[in-house]
């Protein structure tokens, strides 16, 4: 039986992770899709290698804004579609999404929105929210599989933070963000590593200016969310913690194809 091994890394800044090995961990990991975010570069920026490494195919999305944002993907396999917009102008300006289409499954590629700013930013990352929603249930009712992975910048439950009752009026862990999570849970949606996973202490994100990472002090806030007809091809999920590199670590998920 074969598999699929796809990886999901907000790498904070492509070229920066290219200068710590980035290429080697790619070639010895061997992902069969690597899915990229804050890329915070336009593949004009990238060296040839890095731009398309050899046996993959790569896609990218990117705003106009140098260094911010940014979307990409690595995969071996020809998606029979690519998408880099949710046909919603307003949101679609800043190189956060990447819609692929393969046979078996359509596989999200999404940088949500930071709210930290302030209250206009945070709406803004509401209405994406909901934007990403409706793109979401329109191609479900059509009947495709669907694999959301991103940094989706908000801890889901009090689980999947350090330290979640001082960061409860902290965007990230709003009541209001919180929602939009339940939300689609109550529709069907997957959050596969907690489902195979419900042990505390799991995170994917620590903040570098207090030197989190080396604390553990973390939030787990890249998500694979899967709709339940692919529950059955799940092999595993997991967080790939010892990888260095960004303030992020990698997230994994393995199906098993036939």
């Amino acid at each position: 039986m074969a598999e699929i091994k796809i990886i999901c890394w907000n790498v904070n800044g492509l070229r920066a992770v290219y200068r710590r090995d980035f290429l080697p961990w790619l070639q010895k990991e061997s992902p069969d899709i690597l899915c990229l975010q804050e890329t915070k570069a336009t593949p004009a920026d990238l060296p040839v290698e890095l731009r398309q490494p050899s046996g993959y195919y790569s896609y990218w999305n990117n705003p106009a804004r140098k260094g911010y944002a940014g979307v990409g993907t690595y995969c071996r396999r020809l998606p029979a579609e690519i998408l880099t917009d949710l046909r919603l102008p307003p949101l679609d300006t800043e190189g956060r999404v990447l819609v692929t289409h393969f046979t078996d499954f359509t596989l999200y590629i999404i940088y949500f929105p930071n709210g930290k700013k302030d209250s206009v930013r945070l709406q803004y990352k509401l209405d994406f929210y909901e934007a990403v929603l409706e793109d979401m249930e329109a191609r479900r009712q059509q009947g495709e599989s669907l694999i959301i992975c991103g940094d989706y910048n908000t801890a889901h439950q009090e689980i999947d933070l350090a330290r979640p009752k001082e960061n409860e009026k902290i965007s990230g862990f709003l009541p209001v963000e919180r929602a939009w999570l339940d939300k689609i849970v109550a529709l069907g949606y997957i959050d596969i590593f907690r489902r195979l996973h419900p042990e505390p202490g799991q995170y994917t994100w620590w903040d570098m200016k207090t030197r989190a990472r080396e604390r553990d002090i973390g939030w787990r806030i890249d998500y694979f969310f899967l709709t339940p007809d692919l529950l059955p091809a799940v092999k595993d999920a997991s967080i790939l913690k010892e990888i260095i590199g960004s303030d992020h670590c990698p997230i994994q998920l393995i199906l098993k194809t036939t």
